[in-house]
């Protein structure tokens, strides 16, 4: 688990590939591997990876093609958002994350307004009733507010804070992210789906 606050912005260094699947070469900068065994998750850009060597200050991680095939943003050299797993003595400073991506958005708009900035994402209409005004929402590993949805399209108001410390700064438009809602919604989901299920077998 993870709470989508960043801990440091790291570079995918190396990609290198192994059959469908690839490997991953990152420097974690200013992340800190002392406190990190092989066979700990790390969440890259928000996917939720599991460290298989560590070389200070760079891990190493193996990504299988099922989940190439349903996030963005590991396939080729360039900056990720890294967080290590939470501990149970940890604040939740943004809310609970799972690392598992739920679907690809679309940025559609990316402008300031004052000294923040205004991100707009298309979500899959599949995941988009569980995208509620004033939810929270996670693009690519970073914890959001939601403020406004219409349709598939959800909004976030980034301070200046977010910006420059995540990999976020770099969205341009038409850019792919890594979207997972939030749990709650799923569970408010099933349970809803389990009640109407047992008053119809009655």
């Amino acid at each position: 688990m993870f709470t989508g606050i960043i801990q440091s912005v790291g570079q995918i260094d190396d990609v290198t590939l192994a059959g469908d699947d690839i490997k991953l070469k990152i420097n974690a900068h200013t992340l800190g591997l002392d406190d990190v065994a092989i066979g700990d998750s790390i969440a890259v850009n928000g996917v939720c990876l599991t460290a298989t060597t560590i070389e200070s200050p760079h891990f190493f991680a193996h990504v299988s093609k099922a989940t190439l095939d349903v996030t963005c943003g590991l396939s080729k050299p360039q900056p990720v958002n890294l967080e290590k797993a939470l501990r149970l003595s940890d604040r939740l400073g943004g809310h609970l994350v799972s690392g598992h991506v739920d679907g690809i958005g679309k940025v559609t708009q990316f402008a300031p307004v004052g000294d923040c900035w205004l991100l707009a994402v298309q979500a899959p209409h599949a995941i988009s009733k569980y995208i509620a005004h004033k939810g929270s929402i996670c693009v690519n590993g970073v914890s959001l507010t939601v403020n406004k949805v219409v349709q598939d399209t959800f909004s976030v108001n980034l301070i200046p804070h977010t910006i420059e410390n995540t990999t976020l700064q770099h969205l341009q438009l038409n850019d792919a992210v890594n979207l997972e809602v939030d749990q709650i919604a799923r569970y408010v989901e099933r349970m809803t789906e389990w009640s109407t299920q047992q008053t119809e077998s009655t």
